[in-house]
């Protein structure tokens, strides 16, 4: 049932992003980052961990997990440094994704060279 839930949750937020790309002239940039600030905002309120626990992955893996990360590491971040918890929390809790997403890009481009039309 776990599966379920993660498939239907992540479906809707995929159909809202897909809504948001067809209905408003916002580049895919841009929804992305409205998607991990969304994701910060819902964890700074309180909502995102009881979503968490009834969908799992549906919500964590896509940007909103993302933007809940960045803002549980600023937030333990400030509780133990202070002020510049502010600047170094988020990228020391979301280090090994950022790190994951760039060297399997750097791969991938290894791998699947970019093919240039003349």
């Amino acid at each position: 049932m776990d599966y379920v839930k993660a498939f239907i949750i992540g479906g809707i937020v995929c159909a809202l992003v897909q809504i948001l790309m067809e209905k408003t002239k916002m580049l895919p940039g841009r929804i992305m980052v409205l998607l991990v600030c969304t994701g910060a905002v819902l964890g700074a309120i309180g909502w995102f961990e009881p979503m968490k626990k009834f969908a799992g992955a549906g919500v964590t893996v896509p940007l909103l997990g993302f933007g809940n990360v960045l803002w549980n590491g600023v937030k333990e971040a400030v509780n133990q440094k202070g002020f510049l918890g502010i600047f170094s929390g988020g990228l020391e809790a979301g280090a090994v994704g950022i790190s994951a997403a760039l060297i399997f890009g750097y791969l991938s481009a290894l791998i699947f060279p970019l093919k240039r039309k003349m």
